[in-house]
């Protein structure tokens, strides 16, 4: 990755949806979703946008720097239904063969149990930092994609704005605190207060080695991909760090004091 600043380019996305669902760890029959955009995830879409077949290598994309911003953290949705042949046939596993066919069940089932996890109207802010080229091509294919754009499942399509046309930032950090606030709900909550306050705290999540506030929590993501490829897909750990941004609200003026003398915890959660 080009380390040059004068080199780098920052792409803004502003991910919102009616649900959202971004698998780390689980499998199988119960699909749980991160609290927030996972980088394989994000790089997915971005290789869907750029019409990259899933046998394609990601390296490029796997370098770039991501931080995500909690606007609107939305609400846990859980999904359980059962899953059946149609025809009453035996179920065919979730693992395939060499061939890349799908094996039958062992022992052979009938049914199956699901449960599916979802993010309800949750609102990210995600700033991805590379090479000015390689952005560039990405904020192209956002706005003109090859396959359908989805955050996490093909079902969970993006709303309107995906891409936030600000290429003002120079760094992951420095977007995530210059972006205005973009939640709608939590707005409006907050905007029924007497006297609404005229900062927001909100959480961020950004690579470790893109910088950032040195008292943010120093953690581990299972999330960064290898490879997309069917037969073989991979994914590794990365350093990341949790933090903490101020951004006006909008809802007062932020040069007369108003809001800003007292901690307000509810605020992340529009109370």
């Amino acid at each position: 990755m080009n380390t040059d600043p004068a080199g780098q380019s920052v792409l803004l996305l502003r991910l919102a949806a009616p649900l959202q669902s971004w698998g780390d760890t689980s499998e199988f029959n119960r699909r749980e979703t991160s609290g927030r955009p996972t980088k394989s995830g994000v790089i997915g879409l971005l290789a869907a946008a750029q019409g990259r077949a899933r046998s394609e290598s990601i390296a490029d994309l796997g370098d770039l720097s991501l931080g995500v911003r909690v606007d609107q953290p939305g609400t846990l949705l859980r999904d359980y239904h059962t899953v059946s042949d149609y025809r009453g046939l035996p179920l065919l596993s979730a693992s395939v063969n060499a061939k890349g066919v799908q094996k039958p069940t062992g022992p052979v089932k009938h049914t199956h149990l699901t449960q599916r996890f979802y993010l309800q109207d949750a609102v990210f802010l995600v700033a991805v930092q590379g090479p000015r080229e390689l952005v560039e091509t990405l904020r192209h294919a956002v706005t003109h994609p090859a396959f359908p754009l989805a955050l996490g499942r093909r079902s969970c399509v993006p709303t309107q704005p995906l891409l936030l046309d600000d290429q003002t930032q120079p760094d992951v950090v420095s977007a995530l605190r210059a972006t205005p606030w973009l939640a709608s709900y939590s707005r409006n909550e907050l905007g029924r207060r007497k006297s609404p306050p005229a900062f927001v705290t909100l959480a961020t999540t950004i690579d470790a080695a893109a910088g950032g506030d040195e008292d943010g929590v120093l953690d581990t993501a299972q999330d960064h991909p290898l490879s997309f490829d069917p037969l073989d897909r991979g994914r590794t750990t990365r350093s990341i760090r949790h933090g903490w941004v101020e951004v006006p609200t909008g809802l007062a003026d932020p040069t007369s004091g108003a809001g800003t003398t007292d901690h307000d915890p509810f605020a992340l959660l529009g109370w």
